[in-house]
């Protein structure tokens, strides 16, 4: 197999993480989107979903589903999370934070002990 090839576990986690930052992509244009009120975010919300999903359904021919779309939205929801409190002002009492830590922990635990599909 070539290295090249999507079939390739490493490009498979390659392609997973720019499928997770165009997932949180989508959600920051969803939150501009004004209730997708605002043309341009709205289309960002759209053309960054799309692009997610096709990735990650790349992802999964190779890698495991259930890993793939445990990383992905755990991932994203970490990121967006830590983006809200860092850039929108969000508050983050202990419980978020412990939250944010467990969420990072499981997804760090998925990757080490998952193989190829």
């Amino acid at each position: 197999m070539s290295p090249w090839s999507y079939d390739a576990p490493v490009n498979a986690w390659v392609l997973l993480a720019i499928s997770i930052g165009l997932e949180v992509s989508g959600t920051l244009c969803l939150k501009q989107s004004d209730g997708m009120t605002r043309p341009l975010p709205a289309l960002g919300v759209i053309l960054f979903y799309l692009g997610a999903f096709t990735l990650m359904s790349i992802c999964v021919k190779t890698l495991e589903v259930s890993t793939v779309y445990a990383i992905w939205s755990g991932a994203g929801t970490a990121l967006i999370a830590l983006i809200g409190i860092m850039f929108f002002g969000e508050s983050y009492p202990w419980v978020k934070i412990a939250g944010l830590a467990l969420i990072i922990g499981g997804v760090l635990l998925l990757r080490s002990s998952s193989g190829s599909a």
